[in-house]
């Protein structure tokens, strides 16, 4: 039997449950293959979780209330960035977004210190100074043979700032609900995807067929596999220290560049490139233990798990 009040048994559901999310690419070009367009898929994954979350929000509505301008600004903020870095995933390389939304704590950490007043430390200037360069080493090569910033890198890099925009609403609101959260989020993806299909990439709005065809995919993969593990990502979070999490979430890295390596031909990057994606993970690691461990963060009297 399994302690679920254990740390360990937190730590085990966070890393498997991040690894997932380095799977998140491959429902997205198998809707494209049943031929949903790039942001299409990316609006029709995000909507179809809300057939089952927004009847239970509505059923126990009275805990979902709550500080509903927190949740409308963390589902904007988390929602875009959810968005832009599911975009990237389709129209760019999977490899290249994933480790450009792994910029994601350098953001963070200016976010937090203009924002919310945190101490700005030697270790988190080092953090983004790493960030930058490799975000350097990433976009240029630095031997000027690596394809120029495409769209795809400019939503990733996108995503990563919504992303630690909406962490730091998270830091400073911790009471809301994770469930209207997750579901506020969701719903502004898919507007935000519909909005790119119509007027970004200017695709046409899928036809009922495309759409039935599609639908078993988009459901069963989002409903059955994103959303639990994404909520267990937030349970976990509540309950362990912030660095042990950040590192812990690496997996996803880990996940998304082994089975795109293994599964997308074309996922190469050059030796300049992959220098870039390590300098990105290191300051990520930088990041994460410059912050204060010694004591383990209460959960807030008034968070709402459900």
């Amino acid at each position: 039997m399994f302690d679920t009040n254990s740390d360990k048994f937190a730590g085990a559901l966070l890393f498997f449950a991040a690894a997932f999310w380095g799977l998140y690419w491959l429902p997205l070009r198998s809707l494209e293959q049943a031929g949903l367009s790039s942001a299409w898929s990316v609006a029709f994954f995000n909507i179809c979780p809300l057939i089952i979350l927004v009847p239970y929000i509505l059923i126990r509505r009275a805990s979902h209330t709550h500080n509903l301008r927190a949740v409308v600004f963390i589902g904007l903020m988390t929602g875009i960035g959810l968005s832009c870095y599911a975009t990237g995933l389709v129209v760019s390389s999977v490899i290249r977004a994933t480790l450009l939304f792994y910029l994601t704590p350098v953001w963070s950490t200016i976010i937090g210190v203009i924002w919310l007043r945190e101490r700005l430390s030697l270790g988190r200037l080092v953090a983004i100074g790493l960030g930058f360069a490799g975000l350097y080493f990433l976009l240029s090569g630095g031997d000027g043979t690596s394809a120029p910033l495409n769209f795809g890198d400019f939503l990733a890099v996108l995503s990563g700032i919504f992303w630690g925009f909406g962490a730091a609403a998270i830091k400073k609101w911790p009471d809301t609900s994770t469930m209207s959260n997750a579901a506020m989020q969701l719903f502004v993806a898919a507007v935000t995807g519909m909005l790119f299909a119509l007027f970004i990439f200017g695709e046409q709005i899928p036809d009922a067929a495309t759409l039935a065809t599609s639908f078993p995919i988009a459901f069963v993969a989002s409903t059955f596999v994103i959303l639990p593990s994404l909520y267990a990502i937030f349970w976990a979070s509540k309950r362990l220290f912030p660095g042990r999490v950040g590192l812990l979430m690496m997996s996803e890295v880990l996940v998304a560049i082994l089975s795109a390596s293994l599964l997308l031909p074309d996922e190469t990057l050059s030796p300049w490139q992959w220098i870039g994606g390590g300098i990105v993970l290191v300051a990520c690691v930088v990041e994460i233990l410059t912050k204060d461990e010694k004591t383990k963060l209460p959960v807030a009297p008034n968070t709402r798990a459900s």
